[in-house]
C-alpha cells in the first residue's frame, strides 16, 4: 500500500545518499510521492542530481536557507512543481570549534550562525512557502535528544535544536487553523557526514545498542518510515509533537545492569 500516492513533497538539505534526508526521500518515493529535493552548494549538486534520477526523476533545486533571496528563488522555482503536501526541513550547521570544549566558549558569531541555519531556517522556509502549502499539509523537521538532555560535545547544536523544537510548536499553532501539521523527528545517532562532526560519535553509536530497549542503533530507513507516517493521512491529528525514532533510548534513566 502506497501511503503518499498523489502527494507532492519537498525534502530540503539533501547532501548525499547516506544522509537522513535521503532516507526520508527514498521512503517517500517508495510510497508514491512526487518528489522535489533541495541542496545547498555546488559541491553536492552532482550527487543530489544523481540521487534524484534514482528517485523517479525528482525535481532538484538549489537553496541556501540563510538567504531570503535564495528562499524567494526556491519559491519561484517550485511553482512549476506545484503546491506542496509535505515539507521536510533537514538543515543544521555549527562551526566545528563550537561542537567541542565548553559551551561558554561559544563565539557570538558562531551562536548566531548556528541558530540561523539550524532553527530560524524552519521559520524562514515556512514563511517563503506558506502560500504554496496545501491545506492539510504536513511539515516536519529533524531534531535530536541533545535538545533536551546534555550530550557531551553536541554543545551549541543542542541549543539550536531546542530552538528548532520550540519553533516547531509555535508554527504548529499558527498553521493549525489550515489543518497544517508541524512535527519533529528525534532520530537516534546515525553515522552521517554531519554527525561525524560531533566529537565522540563512535562512542555514542557503541553505547545506544547496550542501553536502548530495542538494543540496536537506528538507520536512515527507520527515520524514513516514521516520516512517511507523519506525511500521510494516518497522522492527520498529530501536530506539535517530537516523534522519537531512537530504539527507545530516550526513555532510559540509567543503563541496565551490566550494560556498560
Amino acid at each position: 500500500m502506497k501511503l503518499l500516492e498523489g502527494k507532492r513533497a519537498l525534502v530540503t538539505g539533501v547532501a548525499n545518499r547516506w544522509s537522513i534526508a535521503t532516507g526520508i526521500a527514498r521512503k517517500f518515493h517508495e510510497h508514491g510521492a512526487d518528489l522535489a529535493l533541495s541542496y545547498q552548494g555546488e559541491r553536492v549538486k552532482d550527487a543530489v542530481e544523481k540521487l534524484a534520477a534514482e528517485l523517479g526523476g525528482a525535481a532538484v533545486f538549489e537553496c541556501d536557507a540563510s538567504s531570503d533571496d535564495s528562499l524567494a528563488r526556491l519559491a519561484g522555482s517550485l511553482r512549476s512543481f506545484g503546491n506542496l503536501d509535505v515539507l521536510v526541513h533537514c538543515m543544521a550547521y555549527a562551526n566545528k570549534e563550537d561542537l567541542a570544549g565548553k559551551v561558554y566558549e561559544t563565539s557570538r558569531g558562531g551562536f548566531a550562525l548556528s541558530l540561523d541555519v539550524s532553527a530560524y531556517s524552519l521559520i524562514a522556509l515556512v514563511k517563503a512557502l506558506e502560500t504554496q502549502l496545501n491545506d492539510g499539509a504536513s511539515i516536519m523537521a529533524l531534531t535530536y535528544l541533545g535538545a533536551t538532555q546534555v550530550v557531551p560535545n553536541y554543545n551549541l547544536m543542542g541549543i539550536a535544536k531546542a530552538a528548532l523544537e520550540a519553533s516547531m510548536r509555535y508554527l504548529a499553532f499558527d498553521l493549525g487553523e489550515r489543518g497544517i501539521r508541524v512535527n519533529a523527528i528525534s532520530a537516534g545517532p546515525i553515522s552521517t557526514a554531519s554527525s561525524r562532526q560531533v566529537g565522540g560519535i563512535s562512542r555514542i553509536l557503541d553505547v545506544v545498542p547496550k542501553i536502548s530497549p530495542l538494543r540496536r542503533n537506528v538507520t536512515i530507513d527507520d527515520v524514513g518510515n516514521a516520516a512517511v507516517y507523519l506525511a500521510s493521512d494516518l497522522s492527520t491529528s498529530v501536530t506539535g509533537d517530537v516523534h522519537f525514532v531512537d530504539s527507545g533510548y530516550h526513555v532510559m534513566g540509567i543503563p541496565p545492569p551490566g550494560a556498560l
